[in-house]
């Protein structure tokens, strides 16, 4: 459970369980008539919506990632650049 977490959040998880029982009790109620194609069509949108979701959550985890890694990149390019710097020389009077 601790896995499914990390990739959705609360909100999706709770739009499964709900959009999920809901398509089982139409089914269960209205039977395999035409209006199971309406009910489907709602429950594929959902599950889209859902696995848009995780696709953005993905790409945003790496995008955090690269810019870790830009940062400590350039922080390090800093620290070399003043650690190379001639210092300037202070004229005796």
């Amino acid at each position: 459970m601790t896995k499914i977490r990390h990739y959705f959040d609360a909100a999706s998880l709770i739009t499964i369980v709900i959009t999920f029982a809901l398509f089982v009790a139409a089914l269960y109620f209205t039977g395999f008539t035409h209006d199971l194609l309406l009910e489907a069509g709602v429950f594929l949108v959902s599950v889209k919506l859902i696995l848009m979701s995780y696709k953005n959550k993905v790409a945003s985890d790496d995008l955090h990632k690269e810019l870790k890694e830009i940062r400590s990149l350039i922080q390090e390019m800093n620290r070399d650049s003043k650690r190379d710097a001639p210092k300037a020389a202070h004229p005796s009077i």
